[in-house]
């Protein structure tokens, strides 16, 4: 890793200018969900301008999480290290803001550093090290949101994913320290549940018809953990709270809404602007009769229209980002990362939601663009984690990290380099259990063909393995096949020398007996 390259002299004999850096993090942004992903959802719901960073710079197509959970993610982001290691391990738990985390390190370094949008470690990030922030309380509301600052904490009106924005363009135009290089964060809520959309993208693909995924109605033949789960759209999402489903036709009262606070808190004109622009599609529904498999596909086309209508707004503030830095020259000398803390399901096997080391929920996101340093259009397809990011910020901006570190710079991958000791494999595991949607702990591996699974919990105990070449939707485990025996002993070897690379020794041992 660089260490001092504020002094260090380029080829001219001059100092090289430290780079700004812009990280950009949705909640549960799922990567079929970006056009640059060329999926055939996406297709149909395009994200313009995240897709800019992929034409300016580079898409990464293997990037993982290490454990498929807000508060989890985000902490391996700030220390580079697995959950194990740092602790925090499941939502609940609380984030030690004194501990190392790159913010600070560039702070110290004298960059100007600031984090606007959601937090969701604990109450604020106080004694991180940032010159300013803002934040949602805990997962923030969309519409009217408590914002938290070093002031005190109060109810601002507006639009959370337009407020994390405005926040963040204000900071760059004129609340930073102009004579130094900068480090944002701008951590947007959308598109977490309970998917809604700004008022002005409510309706914005409520004619669209979105391709079912294949695998929809699972039925989960030799998947336990995955049949035990409660994330299913057509069963578990809630009618009124979800999906915005009312009772009746002529009403505009919701069904069964369990958290009341997203729709209470707005504005009497606000709330009449909704009911308004969802009036007609929801009499349709009430009026269809519709059959119980007719419903769960309806209700597939409704969490789309509002998820793909969230991530609208998303969009639009990377827009307007990219367009100050454009405007103002500093994208020249600007790294700009978009990335989401997870993956998520867009109905494959039924499902929302992300928790599982299955592929929709384990994968996400990576785009980057540094002008001059990145080829435009580069596509990276070496396996990449979490945990590579704060190496890779801490490189660019030359400040050497501890040995603490479990990642590395992914600067070699965008420069076009693998090198021959890149990693081979990812290593993931899932804490939280028992918990919300009831996904069981478990730990794995995945090769670039091959994903082997150890789930554990009282009642649910056993090994998965796919193979992802022939098998890409983790439709068949195949644990017990005798023509894999060979590769399934070689991924446990792989997975007991993961443990022990990660100091990981939560849950049974690789070679403990299932019981």
């Amino acid at each position: 890793m660089l260490a001092g390259a504020a002094q260090a002299k380029d080829q001219k004999g001059t100092t090289p200018q430290r780079p700004n850096i812009v990280y950009i993090m949705s909640d549960d942004h799922a990567y079929q969900a970006i056009s640059a992903y060329r999926s055939e959802v996406s297709k149909l719901a395009p994200t313009p301008n995240i897709d800019r960073i992929a034409r300016n710079g580079a898409i990464f197509t293997n990037s993982f999480v290490g454990n498929s959970l807000c508060g989890p993610s985000r902490a391996t982001l700030l220390t580079g290290r697995q959950s194990n290691a740092h602790g925090f391990k499941q939502n609940g738990n609380k984030f030690d803001n004194s501990i190392w985390v790159w913010p600070r390190a560039l702070s110290q370094a004298g960059y100007a550093t600031a984090l606007f949008g959601k937090w969701h470690l604990n109450y604020s990030p106080e004694g991180i090290g940032f010159d300013d922030w803002k934040v949602l309380d805990d997962q923030g509301e969309y519409y009217n949101p408590d914002i938290i600052t070093p002031k005190g904490r109060s109810i601002v009106e507006g639009y959370a994913t337009d407020l994390t924005t405005q926040y963040s363009l204000e900071w760059l135009k004129s609340g930073r320290d102009k004579s130094k290089p900068f480090a944002i964060l701008i951590h947007h809520k959308a598109p977490h549940r309970n998917f809604m959309p700004a008022l002005r993208h409510l309706q914005k693909y409520q004619g669209v018809t979105f391709p079912v995924p294949a695998n929809y109605f699972d039925d989960y033949a030799g998947r336990p953990a995955a049949a035990a789960q409660e994330m299913n759209i057509y069963r578990d999402m809630y009618e009124g709270h979800d999906l915005k489903m009312t009772v009746a036709e002529g009403t505009a009262q919701l069904r069964y809404n369990r958290w009341p606070g997203g729709f209470d808190r707005m504005t009497h004109a606000q709330q009449a602007e909704w009911d308004r622009l969802m009036q007609a599609h929801n009499d349709r529904m009430n009026a269809a009769k519709l059959t119980e498999r007719e419903l769960a596909v309806w209700k597939y086309q409704r969490y789309m229209q509002q998820y793909l209508g969230t991530i609208a707004s998303v969009d639009e503030g990377v827009g307007a980002v990219l367009d100050y830095l454009e405007e103002s020259g500093l994208d020249k000398n600007t790294v700009v990362v978009y990335t989401s803390d997870q993956g998520f399901y867009l109905g494959e096997h039924g499902w929302f939601d992300k928790r599982f080391i299955y592929e929709e929920s384990m994968r996400t996101p990576f785009l980057i663009q540094y002008p001059g340093h990145i080829r435009p259009g580069t596509r990276v397809a070496a396996p990449i984690q979490n945990v590579d990011y704060a190496p890779t910020f801490l490189e660019l901006a030359g400040v050497k990290g501890p040995d603490t570190l479990q990642g590395r710079s992914l600067r070699a991958l965008f420069a076009g380099r693998t090198p021959a000791d890149w990693r081979k494999d990812v290593y993931y595991h899932y804490y939280e259990y028992p918990g919300f949607h009831a996904v069981r702990a478990h730990y794995g591996v995945r090769s670039d063909r091959y994903k082997l699974v150890r789930f554990y919990s009282k009642d649910i105990n056993n090994w998965e393995f796919y193979d992802l070449k022939t098998d890409p939707s983790e439709m068949h485990n195949r644990i017990d096949d005798s023509k894999l025996q060979r590769q399934i002993a070689q991924m446990k070897k792989r997975l007991v020398a993961l443990r022990r690379q990660y100091g990981d020794n939560d849950g049974p041992a690789v070679d403990a007996p299932l019981n």
